[in-house]
C-alpha cells in the first residue's frame, strides 16, 4: 500500500512538473512582444557612446519576423542559410543581418537578450573599431541604416536541454559592413533625412516606419515539438528506487 502510493504520487509529481515547467512562445504577432523587442533595440540605439548623429528609428518588420521564426523553429545555433543568397531572407531587402541568443527558457526575455548582445559595447572601440573578442551583435544592433527587425523564439530541446530558448533577431538593410562604423559620430539628429523628425535621440520619419504586410512570404521552418522526455526520465529514475 505504500509503495502504491509512492508510485502514485511520483506519477502524478512527474505530470506536474512537465505542465508546470512547458515554456511559452511568444507569437510573432503578439503586440507586447513585438513593442519589447522594438523598445529593446531603440533605447540601445538611442543610447550609444559616442553619440550618433544619423541614428535611424528602428521599427518592426512582418517579413524579417517570419524569416526568423522558419530559422528559430530549425533550432540551429548558426548563421541562416539564406543569408548568402540576395533576396533569399526577404522579399525586399536584398540582405539582412542576423543575431540569435541561446539560453534557459526561464531567463528570456527580448530585452534581457538584446541587453547581452550589447554589453559587447564594453570590449569594442568606435575610434579604432577594434574589438577584443567578437562585437557583432552590438554592432548590427546599433547599426544606423538598418531601421527594421523582426525577432522570433523558440524552444530547442535538443540543444542544451528541456528548457533551451533561441531568439532570433533579423535586420534589414544587412549592416557590419567591413571597415566601417556603425554609425556617424555627432549630435543627436544632426545628420537626419531632410523628411525625419528627432524623437528621443532617433531619427524617426513616417514612411519608413509604416508597417507592411507580406502575405505571400513564408520562409520554411518546422516548429520544434516541446517533449517532457527529460523530467519524465528523473521520475523514471525514482521509480526504480521504490
Amino acid at each position: 500500500m505504500v509503495y502504491g502510493n509512492k508510485l502514485n504520487f511520483l506519477w502524478t509529481l512527474g505530470f506536474y512538473l512537465v505542465a508546470s515547467q512547458t515554456p511559452t512562445v511568444p507569437s510573432i504577432e503578439d503586440k507586447k512582444f513585438i513593442e519589447d523587442c522594438v523598445r529593446a533595440h531603440n533605447e540601445m540605439r538611442r543610447t550609444v557612446q559616442p553619440s550618433a548623429a544619423n541614428m535611424k528609428y528602428m521599427s518592426w518588420d512582418e517579413g524579417l519576423a517570419k524569416t526568423a521564426k522558419a530559422w528559430a523553429n530549425k533550432c540551429k545555433y548558426q548563421r541562416k542559410t539564406c543569408s548568402e543568397k540576395p533576396y533569399q531572407c526577404h522579399p525586399t531587402f536584398k540582405y539582412v543581418g542576423e543575431n540569435i541568443w541561446l539560453g534557459g527558457s526561464y531567463q528570456f526575455k527580448p530585452e534581457f537578450a538584446i541587453g547581452l548582445w550589447c554589453n559587447e559595447k564594453m570590449i569594442y572601440n568606435y575610434s579604432t573599431l577594434h574589438c577584443s573578442k567578437a562585437c557583432g551583435h552590438y554592432t548590427q544592433v546599433v547599426w544606423a541604416d538598418s531601421y527594421k527587425v523582426g525577432c522570433a523564439m523558440a524552444i530547442c530541446p535538443q540543444l542544451q536541454g528541456a528548457a533551451t530558448a533561441i531568439f532570433v533577431c533579423d535586420y534589414g538593410p544587412l549592416g557590419n559592413y567591413a571597415g566601417a562604423r556603425p554609425y556617424t559620430e555627432g549630435a543627436s539628429c544632426s545628420m537626419c533625412g531632410k523628411e525625419d523628425t528627432c524623437e528621443n535621440s532617433l531619427c524617426k520619419n513616417e514612411e519608413r516606419e509604416k508597417l507592411i504586410k507580406y502575405p505571400n512570404w513564408n520562409p520554411q521552418g518546422k516548429a520544434p515539438q516541446w517533449t517532457a522526455c527529460n523530467l519524465l526520465y528523473i521520475v523514471c529514475i525514482l521509480l526504480r528506487m521504490f
